[in-house]
């Protein structure tokens, strides 16, 4: 713990930028859906909290699925679990606003993808930019399983060098 404060305390003092995560976001998005920021999703700072952002963006995932025709637990038969979460915040968001979550999907390989959100307000100012990759997940064998050929055709993505990111 000590190390982690003298490097922020360096980087303070001395002005050195820290390093900030960039996501490339996809130019087409296959789902848009809305969702009212609730009293509950409010953290001490009265804006948006970042684990009800998170929550949110789950919201539209299971929405995106629906959509399609699909539940978390059963695309084609097979389940999903998140493998990882990245959220770049834009702007604050308060009780009442209304967001619109657009979801895309950007690399696909063997077992995973992963699933991007645009979070925007107010004729798409932007709140956040998110990516979470997504890993297809056999639930009676417990071991990751290969994405089912028939989502893929369900909407229309092909498969991105499969066998050289072996994920």
């Amino acid at each position: 713990m000590k190390f982690l404060s003298n490097n922020i305390r360096k980087y303070l003092k001395e002005g050195i930028p820290m390093s900030r995560i960039k996501l490339e976001m996809p130019e087409d998005y296959l789902f848009s859906t809305n969702i009212n920021v609730r009293i509950t999703d409010l953290n001490y700072g009265n804006h948006l909290a970042n684990e009800s952002l998170l929550s949110i963006i789950h919201e539209a995932r299971v929405r995106f699925l629906n959509h399609w025709g699909y539940t978390e637990m059963d695309i084609e038969g097979i389940g999903i679990m998140m493998a990882d979460a990245v959220i770049i915040y834009k702007s604050q968001s308060y009780y009442g606003d209304s967001l619109k979550i657009d979801v895309g999907i950007g690399e696909v390989s063997k077992k995973s993808c992963d699933l991007y959100y645009r979070v925007t307000k107010d004729e798409d100012k932007a709140v956040a930019l998110c990516k979470t990759s997504i890993v297809f997940f056999d639930y009676q064998t417990q071991k990751p399983v290969r994405i089912p050929e028939q989502f893929l055709g369900k909407i229309n993505l092909p498969r991105n060098n499969t066998e050289e990111h072996g994920k």
